[in-house]
């Protein structure tokens, strides 16, 4: 079995009208994903254009100005398999863990900023800790501070909270 990618203009996909996902946070990633190294992942469509998988590389091609992407047409599958395929394509990565020594050493290999893509640099997250640990205890007024971060996971989370503790931060919660 072939796969075919074909280019279709942006005007002529369609989003799933009932698609779950809430994807609007990843737009900007994705965006910058698709900058620096091309539109690499093709997006699925029904053969009436309708997105099958894609959404959210739909809307950055979109906020990129693109006339055309490149697409996979799933004509091969029934409707119950296209909403069953649209639906586990999104779960499935949910099962994926890191580990973490060997990301360590794959960001430590690459000079590109990967914060853009949600990666933490705990290195410079150190850094800025220690900056502003300096500057509240310059102030004795200042009694608490409510800080959001999004991590990739919970052991990324109290590792951060365990550094913050280590500098002197009370009360330190994960929510």
């Amino acid at each position: 079995m072939s796969i075919e990618v074909k280019m279709f203009k942006t005007s002529e996909i369609k989003p799933y009208k009932n698609n779950p996902r809430n994807n609007d946070d990843a737009v900007n990633p994705v965006m910058e994903s698709i900058k620096q190294f091309g539109f690499k992942v093709p997006i699925v469509i029904d053969k009436n254009n309708v997105v099958v998988a894609g959404h959210t590389r739909l809307k950055a091609a979109i906020k990129l100005k693109l006339a055309e992407v490149p697409c996979i047409v799933a004509d091969d599958l029934t409707e119950e398999q296209i909403n069953a395929f649209r639906l586990a394509d999104n779960k499935v990565s949910e099962f994926a863990t890191w580990d973490f020594e060997l990301l360590d050493i794959e960001l430590d290999n690459i000079a590109i900023d990967m914060s853009t893509f949600g990666f933490l640099n705990i290195d410079i997250l150190d850094d800025e800790l220690e900056k502003q640990m300096e500057y509240l205890t310059q102030d004795t007024k200042i009694k608490k501070h409510i800080v959001k971060l999004t991590f990739m996971n919970e052991d990324e989370a109290i590792e951060c909270k365990d550094k913050l503790m280590s500098l002197g931060y009370e009360n330190v919660e994960i929510v």
